[in-house]
């Protein structure tokens, strides 16, 4: 049975994944994959599932998330427009380790497991793509542990601030905004604490000008002092602040 259309060629232009491949490969490439649109609050794939595609998305939000046995949830990582993600798991032949949920109504185009090998035997180049992908997400699940097993909550507040920001930062009038909706539970699910000490901390940091947060908004007024907390730097003198 044929599946959806496949979409054009150019989507996969600056895709980590595909880096390196001419037009024509791309092509090849995408003739392989299919289509589909998951609604907001939908699954692209969910946790347990067996790890039998990969996945690049178009447009929209995913939030990765883990349950733990005991229900306890970790927001893994969000994944926008440009990112593969399910990759890991599909090349490890286990099953998917996360929900995939979409924040947004979500375009994304997939690959199964046969499809993308034939495509990495032809284009080597693929592979080694895909192993520059995980090891740099080898090195921010490193990372995150360092932080939750050595930092205080505050820094770790901080980091996980400044990473979506260097992912989905714009620049607004008075500062720099993460550019889709971010809740506090979320940011207590990415830094393994509680929604009531995220809370007492953005509070904080609202009081001292340093951010602004709404229901499902966080904006960073001074990024400066941000670093300066998730370096555990003094705070550096501003007299605008």
């Amino acid at each position: 049975m044929a599946g959806p259309r496949a979409p054009d060629p150019a989507v996969l232009h600056g895709m980590r994944l595909f880096a390196g491949l001419e037009a024509a490969d791309l092509a090849e490439v995408i003739r392989f994959a299919q289509t589909r649109r998951v609604a907001k609050g939908a699954t692209a794939f969910k946790q347990g599932d067996p790890a039998d595609t990969c996945h690049a998305l178009i447009d929209g939000r995913i939030k990765m998330v883990q349950t733990g046995a005991d229900g306890q949830q970790v927001v893994v990582r969000f994944i926008g427009p440009g990112e593969t993600f399910g990759t890991v798991a599909t090349f490890s032949g286990v099953s998917f380790p996360v929900d995939a949920v979409a924040m947004a109504d979500c375009v994304e185009v997939t690959w199964t497991n046969a499809a993308m090998t034939d495509l990495m035997q032809r284009h080597p180049r693929i592979a080694l793509n895909a192993l520059g992908i995980v090891g740099a997400r080898l090195q921010e699940v490193q990372n995150r542990l360092r932080e939750v097993s050595t930092e205080r909550v505050e820094r770790r507040v901080a980091h996980a601030l400044l990473r979506l920001v260097r992912q989905a930062g714009r620049r607004v009038e008075g500062g720099v905004e993460i550019s889709f909706p971010l809740t506090r539970q979320d940011v207590a699910e990415m830094t393994g604490t509680t929604l009531h000490t995220v809370s007492r901390i953005l509070s904080a940091w609202e009081a001292q000008g340093l951010v602004e947060s709404s229901r499902q908004q966080v904006m960073i007024r001074q990024p400066h002092r941000l670093v300066a907390i998730a370096e555990d730097m003094p705070a550096p003198d501003d007299e605008s602040a």
